[in-house]
């Protein structure tokens, strides 16, 4: 129930207002049937957004942290994220990837639409990162069909450490259904999970229009600066498509 009172009532007008959000390829998203929705990561505001221009529940894997602050934030937090149909996942046991493979995998069985970012955190400068194979795995194990998803404008209206929304305007491009059926029994071969996430990304890449970098988003924001494109620019993911 609160799911759809935060999206018609308490937060979707305002959203709304704020972002004048518009859809394409809202048709490539099926009436029924489970899928993955992949998407770009710009803001926070990106979990909104979606749901709110897309008619059945978007249900996304988020990470512990949104349910496990302290006080009453901590539990207002934790029962916001739950009522929007958020999932917990641990990103930093040594099971991590497998328990948000096992959540992923529930939440297809169910037959419902699964979001997910592959690049597994907010880009830290508005660059498009290199994803990571648990969705590839995910989907293979599964045979769900992935669907690409560029949110743009997010960054504008939620930045990085900011408190306030400001008005932005938002686009939402909604790619084809990516089937990777021709990968049948090969779950688990890192070369193929690996060429999935690429085909994903490129995709999304042409989508959203960022700028590709050939680096993991988390371990940038670990250990260095963000890099600078060199003389020959920056590094792309090869523009041929998995086969």
């Amino acid at each position: 129930m609160w799911y759809w009172l935060f999206k018609y009532v308490l937060i979707g007008p305002i959203l709304i207002a704020l972002g004048r959000p518009t859809v394409e390829g809202l048709e490539n998203i099926p009436a029924r049937g489970p899928v993955i929705l992949a998407s770009n990561h710009q803001a926070v505001l990106d979990s909104f957004y979606l749901p709110l221009k897309v008619q059945r529940r978007i249900t996304f894997l988020a990470k512990s942290e949104y349910f496990t602050g302290p006080g009453l934030k901590g539990a207002f937090q934790k029962w916001f994220f739950t009522a929007v149909g958020q999932v917990p996942i641990d990103r930093t046991g040594a099971d991590a990837a497998q328990d948000a493979l096992n959540a992923g995998a529930r939440v297809i069985e169910k037959g419902k639409l699964l979001g997910i970012y592959p690049e597994g955190t907010r880009s830290p400068d508005g660059r498009l990162y290199k994803g990571k194979t648990g969705m590839a795995r995910l989907a293979l194990k599964t045979g769900v069909q992935v669907i690409p998803v560029a949110m743009i404008g997010t960054d504008k209206m939620n930045p990085i450490g900011s408190k306030v929304w400001r008005p932005a305007k938002i686009t939402i491009k909604i790619g084809k259904p990516i089937d990777f059926s021709r990968f049948e029994g090969m779950a688990g071969n890192r070369f193929v999970e690996r060429a999935v996430t690429d085909e994903v990304m490129y995709d999304l890449m042409l989508l959203s229009g960022q700028e590709y970098v050939d680096v993991y988003a988390a371990s940038l924001k670990k250990t260095a600066p963000a890099p600078t494109a060199t003389s020959d620019g920056p590094e792309r993911i090869p523009h041929t498509r998995a086969s």
